[in-house]
């Protein structure tokens, strides 16, 4: 399966949100990862529904919105000017009916995405195969950007693309988020990762250029 990058916004230059997505169109990266927060499910505030709004009028490059919020399902209805290449991504610990909530996404047209935190087994995907298109482990505590590698979290890689061969879910896809490091990603692409969300520590890393730093990821996972 083609590996693909997901540059996250929540590392752009919040003063020159174009310029980047620009530079990130040159680069030819295949998500744009939209974090929106709501300091419920996660102790912090970012993207809201007017940026993802703007980025829909400024690219055609499909979004990955990455919803931290708690009880998804009540909003998702806001989000119907998206479209089928993008992706709308709940967490399995946001709803108590998430099978309900997956539908929801699937109904709206778009790709729908489950996260796993840190400390959630892969195995609650097993009856949610069905519903997603998408898998992402969180490698770290969702909340807040430059965050250290949580260890453990590289073995449920494994553990998700072991599942979804054995049940002939090859099409499901796994994504990554959290200290997705040059380092790291190369670790990442080896256990089965898909979809590798690239920002301090890659794509936004200081010291070298959008383009260039996103170049040298691409290295990384298609080697």
């Amino acid at each position: 399966m083609e590996k693909k990058i997901a540059p996250s916004m929540m590392c752009v230059d919040l003063m020159n949100v174009e310029r980047d997505v620009h530079i990130l169109e040159e680069a030819g990266v295949d998500y744009l990862h939209v974090d929106v927060m709501d300091n419920h499910f996660v102790p912090n505030i970012t993207l809201s529904l007017d940026f993802i709004k703007s980025l829909k009028k400024i690219t055609d490059i499909p979004l990955d919105i990455h919803l931290m919020i708690e009880k998804p399902g009540i909003c998702l209805n806001l989000f119907d000017f998206c479209g089928k290449d993008d992706v709308i991504c709940v967490h399995y610990e946001s709803e108590v009916h998430i099978q309900r909530t997956l539908s929801t996404i699937r109904s709206l047209g778009v790709q729908s995405s489950i996260a796993l935190n840190p400390g959630t087994p892969v195995c609650m995907l097993e009856d949610l195969l069905d519903d997603i298109d998408i898998v992402l482990i969180m490698t770290v505590n969702p909340g807040y950007a430059g965050q250290k590698l949580v260890r453990s979290t590289l073995n449920k890689i494994k553990k998700a693309k072991e599942m979804l061969s054995a049940r002939h879910f090859n099409r499901v896809r796994i994504e990554v988020d959290g200290n997705v490091s040059f380092e790291n990603a190369a670790v990442m692409r080896k256990l089965g990762a898909d979809i590798y969300v690239g920002g301090t520590s890659s794509i936004f890393e200081k010291g070298s250029s959008i383009k260039t730093n996103t170049e040298r990821l691409r290295s990384i996972i298609q080697s």
